[in-house]
């Protein structure tokens, strides 16, 4: 976990109608303010995200960096992206036109990674974001794959890029230093935007991201995700980019980037507007409204708490109780039943909401405002303008809705298959793993994407009442797992790997755990566990030994199906996971088990 971002208002109540619009209107903000001297919209794209910027009032605050104090309004950050789109056109002329080009860039999670990525779109160009933390090897095959025109840098990250030049690349860039940007003369005038004038063309723009998944060195190319539907990560994912900067910018909020993420300056943040204020001179800090992380970071809040003042425990809470955080996702990882449970207990009944998504659909479905409609264990309905079915992964056949069980009575496990407006084009350079991972509906319409991720679906009672809003009815989804190494099947019976996950999680000896399927001669396969222990597990076993396998496997007896139970149990000291809290379970296989 690189960094979090944190949103703390909302200035147009209309837009609270979806899941992950929920912000809060904060107090005034005394801004700083940038003249144009010109129209600034008309010469940007006449895409969803500007027009949205355009209808924001330019005083309103759009960015904070919550160490440093530097902040930014709409107004700053329209005048900021636009100078800086002409600045990079200008010294890419003799390269040519930038729009459908990709280019890549390196920033830390602050104010200038927002005006570079918004600067790239206002170009019509794709956008590459870089994570500083690879290797130069590893960035060198993306911006050689990429075929990137442009690799920009702030001047934090200036030598990494240099690094990777020294090293060569097969092809001619532009490489560039973005200075620290600065905000504008205070009390300077505000230019009003006028309404687009731009054609009303498909953009040729985008973004290009680049993560693990189903190719050896995947890559994606996606058009930017429309924030209709869905308004902290690491900002190359999808999650971070999206979630936590483009569909805030889009609602209208202000956006607060910690970086580097430090468990008690978060508490700090959330606990500070309901701290006396000691300076009268100090501006007050707003209020903390939506508040997005992997359950790996929520965990950790959790167990920081214990050590913090008295003080800040009392405002901590008050800060993350509902009538406060107004909306708290938990995603990119699945989430643990006892972290949501303990979440709940810690912030006086805020549930934390899951959803589901990934790098080539943005987000997909989703569970509901309404916290009946926070089902645990489920990701919810498909958002607005998705469609979603299950497809029978024995059979290939549609699931139909109404007929998810068998003749026998047992749940029907499906691939969950999506087609929409948010679904990516292609893999970059891939035309086989392109064609391969879209299917032809036989309707004439779209082809549906097929995810790779497997679902049971439900009703559950009480919950799809379309109180959430009308998107939210009938049948919820259930993540069983990737089709690859979360189904294990054991003889005809078919294990999902985060249903046994989530129970070894519900038993206090087990701080971490992941569940895998190890090569078995009697029944084709067998469930393995790779555990974590809690500090005070070793003396929990039986007859003052320490807790064992055995005591893994009588703990779950009333748990779980035998079948299920793993029959080996591996303690680790910590189990690896990227920086969005993910197991290489494959690799974890190899390196624990030795398969």
């Amino acid at each position: 976990m690189s960094g979090l971002s944190l949103v703390s208002r909302l200035a147009r109540p209309r837009l609270r109608a979806s899941c992950a619009r929920l912000y809060l209107s904060a107090q005034p903000v005394h801004a700083k303010l940038f003249s144009s001297g010109r129209s600034l919209l008309t010469q940007l794209p006449n895409t969803h995200i500007f027009r949205a910027i355009k209808d924001h009032d330019s005083a309103s605050l759009a960015v904070v960096h919550s160490l440093s104090g530097r902040s930014f309004t709409y107004g700053n950050l329209t005048a900021d992206v636009l100078r800086a789109k002409e600045d990079l056109e200008k010294k890419a002329g003799r390269m040519g036109k930038l729009s459908g080009e990709r280019i890549a860039f390196m920033a830390e999670n602050s104010y200038d990674y927002v005006v570079m990525l918004l600067a790239i779109f206002g170009c019509d160009a794709i956008a590459l974001p870089l994570s500083p933390s690879f290797p130069t090897g590893e960035l060198q095959y993306i911006l050689d794959n990429s075929e990137a025109k442009v690799l920009l840098a702030t001047e934090k990250y200036a030598d990494k890029a240099q690094e990777i030049l020294n090293e060569g690349l097969q092809h001619e860039l532009l490489f560039d230093i973005r200075p620290k940007l600065a905000v504008g003369a205070a009390g300077s005038e505000i230019v009003p935007l006028e309404e687009s004038k731009a054609s009303s063309a498909l953009p040729a723009g985008g973004m290009m991201l680049y993560t693990s998944g189903t190719t050896a060195r995947p890559r994606h190319g996606n058009t930017p995700p429309k924030t209709d539907s869905s308004t902290s990560s690491p900002l190359h994912h999808i999650h971070g980019v999206v979630n936590a900067i483009i569909a805030p910018l889009f609602a209208g909020s202000s956006i607060e980037f910690m970086y580097p993420f430090n468990t008690d300056q978060v508490w700090n943040r959330l606990a500070a507007p309901f701290l006396p204020q000691t300076d009268p001179n100090s501006p007050a800090k707003s209020k903390i409204t939506f508040l997005t992380a992997v359950p790996t970071v929520y965990n950790r809040l959790r167990s920081c708490f214990p050590s913090l003042s008295a003080e800040i425990q009392q405002a901590g809470q008050k800060g993350i109780s509902p009538e406060n955080l107004r909306l708290n996702i938990s995603g990119s990882a699945a989430l643990p039943t006892p972290t949501k449970t303990a979440w709940q207990s810690l912030s006086g009944g805020n549930v934390l909401l899951e959803r589901f998504g990934m790098t080539e659909v943005g987000m997909a479905l989703s569970c509901g405002l309404d916290f009946a409609d926070r089902v645990d264990g489920s990701v919810g309905w498909p958002l607005p303008q998705v469609e979603a079915r299950l497809v029978d992964t024995e059979t290939n056949q549609v699931i139909p809705v109404g007929e998810e069980t068998d003749a026998d009575g047992r749940e029907r496990v499906g691939e969950i298959q999506l087609r929409g407006p948010t679904i990516f084009r292609e893999y970059w350079g891939n035309t086989k793993a392109t064609k391969e991972t879209f299917v032809d509906g036989g309707d004439g319409r779209d082809p549906w994407f097929c995810t790779g991720d497997v679902a049971t679906r439900r009703v559950v009672q009480g919950a799809g009442k379309g109180t959430s809003g009308d998107w939210a009815r009938g049948p919820m989804y259930f993540i069983q797992g990737r089709k690859s190494v979360d189904i294990i099947k054991i003889g005809g019976e078919k294990v999902s790997a985060l249903e046994v996950e989530r129970e070894l999680l519900s038993l206090p000896q087990i701080a971490e755990a992941a569940v895998v399927g190890l090569p078995s001669e009697q029944w084709g396969s067998k469930v393995a566990a790779v555990v974590v222990l809690s500090p005070n597990a070793h003396a929990t076993g039986r007859n003052g030994k320490s807790w064992g396998p055995m005591d893994m496997r009588r703990a779950l007896k009333d748990r779980l199906a035998g079948y299920k139970i793993p029959q080996e149990m591996k303690v680790l000291e910590t189990i690896p996971r990227n920086a969005m809290g993910k197991v290489n379970k494959k690799a974890l296989v190899k390196e624990v088990f030795g398969v």
